[in-house]
């Protein structure tokens, strides 16, 4: 007789699958990060390289509330052409078991032989890049000033089916952008402009649909030290 599996309790934690195994990690945590950042603080991303992992991501959020609103909201989600399957994860983050106490050090063998192998890496060159990467993704840089904003471009205040986006970050796609735009009705497409990693255009079939997503995504944070801002594109 088959028995059901009982859902797994409500977590901080969420775990993905399904994920398209050709995008690469970086941009893959960047994406996942833009998209699920709507839903509350994330205080973590973490996704599988090896051949066992792949395809795999946790998102780690602050509270329980923002993780159940972004499951029952992102489950399915056309993610890179393949819907997102998303379930609670079975076990605590450590980032969550720091934040309420209960984070246990893990065996100090281990431990110390990883911040070797770390050290190794850094005197040839390779661990400051992915530390940089790695604190971009969890929202901490430490020493690092955040990027001052850009000089802003005025947009209009007429209703316009196009949106001009400005204070982009220097990572941003336009695989990225649509992501985050075609979750609204009328989403037509996405234009980034030559030259300009800060600007980009999006256009909704109506000047109604597109207020919808300017009222909802402006200043949307795609990382935690870019707001996005959005007006109406001159007519």
């Amino acid at each position: 007789m088959n028995q059901s599996v009982p859902p797994l309790p409500p977590s901080q934690t969420l775990y993905i699958n399904n994920l398209n195994e050709k995008v690469k990690m970086e941009e893959l945590k960047k994406s996942l990060y833009a998209i699920f950042s709507q839903f509350g603080e994330i205080l973590e991303i973490v996704a599988g390289k090896s051949l066992k992992t792949r395809g795999q991501a946790f998102v780690v959020f602050k509270d329980i509330n923002s993780a159940s609103n972004a499951l029952r909201s992102m489950q399915g989600f056309p993610f890179y052409e393949k819907p997102m399957r998303i379930n609670y994860a079975k076990k605590k983050s450590d980032a969550v078991a720091k934040l309420d106490g209960s984070y246990i050090a893990k065996d100090k063998t281990k431990f110390q032989k990883g911040l070797k192998d770390k050290r190794k890496s850094h005197e040839q060159g390779g661990g400051e890049p992915k530390r940089l990467m790695e604190n971009m993704i969890t929202g901490s840089q430490p020493g690092i000033q955040p990027p001052q904003t850009a000089r802003p471009i005025n947009g209009s205040g007429v209703p316009h089916k196009i949106l001009f986006l400005q204070n982009l970050p220097s990572e941003t796609t336009e695989m990225m952008l649509t992501m985050l735009f075609e979750q609204f009705p009328g989403f037509k497409e996405t234009r980034l402009v030559p030259g300009r990693h800060d600007i980009a255009f999006v256009e909704f079939n109506t000047d109604t649909e597109a207020a919808q997503a300017k009222s909802a995504l402006n200043h949307f944070k795609i990382t935690p030290t870019n707001a996005m801002q959005i007006t109406f594109a001159n007519k």
